[in-house]
């Protein structure tokens, strides 16, 4: 039998859930949409409101007739805070249960030159700056990483092989605050559902392209990690006949062929600049885009090679997965024009409903975006983790 502060915070949870799904409303609607009494809403409200965790807003008048309701919806008294950890950048975002960011900052960085631990600190550098430099408060942080994790500790990483068994949470734990660690493509299919124009699809299929191939899976509305939480490894599926040596050790891995560095190999010489590691990632993105668009037949053949090999493998995925959509992100989003034409001629050659398959909005803060979500789970969980004074 629950208690009466379980049942109080049971419909805290119901009352901000509510809001997160459905938007600012009346108390009324809240009352309706919920269940709940008005009297019982009225001081859920008011408790969510001192708490930082809603706030009343505009004046709602539905009609003519009966008392004007105020809106209450989502506040920005306190954020998530999700970390990506990448073979050539470090970010950090900051977002408020209302979804705005309140801070965010991604930095160049050769992650595979440093020990983990020196990248572990920056990060904590970065974290504390964001918390130094925006109102709300943090209530923790997720770390995205490019590789399967067990709990908090790095179990493979292909293209960051000094990380395996990395405890990253514990690298963090300077912080003060709960850390959680994910892989980077599940916590991009996680920010997929959560906002955006995927918001709500409960069957999706999440493709990323950095150094490497990453794919996250959400099926039923329910992220697939597999039986040891490590799925989501698409990019080392033999499913090309190729033998170009991978960062697994392997042969023949899906992103040898469409991964950043094969675009690369194929549309630039090693003294191009587009090949220049210690660049940043989205001037040598935007350099191709431009050359593209430009004709130059190099460039467009490699794109198209690109997009050819997305399809084959992602007829794999969608035979396997039958998802609504198949999002692109990471660098296939930004050159996704180029990509689509090609991949959905392969896709069509293999499995029905070609046109399934839809570029990101998110850009690159898809995974911190997604981890900074997770962050804040446990707020919708129990608002009553969060201190009366939070709103102060």
């Amino acid at each position: 039998m629950q208690t009466q502060g379980q049942v109080r915070s049971a419909n805290l949870a119901a009352a901000l859930a509510c809001l997160r799904d459905g938007g600012p409303r009346s108390r009324a609607r809240l009352a309706t949409d919920t269940g709940l009494t008005k009297a019982t809403v009225s001081s859920l409200v008011t408790e969510l409101v001192e708490r930082g965790l809603v706030a009343e807003g505009a004046v709602h008048r539905p009609g003519s007739v009966g008392r004007p309701g105020t809106l209450v919806g989502l506040a920005g008294g306190v954020c998530g805070i999700g970390v990506e950890v990448n073979v050539d950048y470090l970010a950090v975002l900051a977002l408020d249960l209302a979804g705005q960011v309140r801070w965010e900052s991604r930095t160049a960085l050769d992650v595979p030159g440093l020990r983990p631990v020196e990248v572990l600190a920056r990060a904590s550098a970065l974290v504390s700056e964001a918390r130094a430099n925006q109102a709300a408060a943090a209530v923790g942080v997720t770390v995205a990483v490019p590789g399967g994790v067990q709990g908090s500790v790095v179990r493979t990483a292909p293209n960051l092989p000094g990380w395996v068994g990395t405890d990253v949470a514990a690298g963090l734990a300077g912080l003060g605050l709960p850390v959680t660690v994910g892989n980077d493509a599940d916590l991009s299919a996680l920010a997929e559902v959560s906002a955006g124009p995927h918001a709500g699809v409960p069957d999706l299929v999440y493709l990323t392209g950095e150094v490497g191939v990453g794919g996250g899976v959400v099926t039923g509305g329910q992220l697939l990690r597999g039986s040891t939480g490590l799925g989501g490894e698409v990019g080392h599926l033999a499913l090309t006949p190729g033998d170009a040596p991978c960062g697994c050790g392997r042969r023949g891995c899906w992103e040898t062929v469409v991964g950043l560095g094969a675009l690369l190999r194929a549309a630039a010489d090693p003294d191009d600049p587009l090949r220049d590691p210690g660049r940043d990632l989205e001037d040598r993105l935007g350099e191709v885009v431009a050359r593209a668009r430009a004709g130059d037949a190099r460039t467009l053949e490699a794109l198209a090679g690109i997009g050819t090999g997305l399809g084959v493998g992602a007829a794999v995925l969608v035979a396997l997965f039958d998802p609504a959509v198949v999002v692109l992100g990471g660098y296939f989003a930004v050159v996704g024009e180029f990509l689509l034409d090609p991949l959905r001629a392969a896709l069509a050659a293999r499995v029905e409903d070609a046109d399934r398959v839809a570029l990101s909005t998110l850009g690159f803060t898809a995974a911190v975006r997604g981890g900074a979500h997770v962050a804040l789970q446990p707020v919708f969980d129990n608002p009553t983790i969060v201190p009366l004074e939070a709103s102060a």
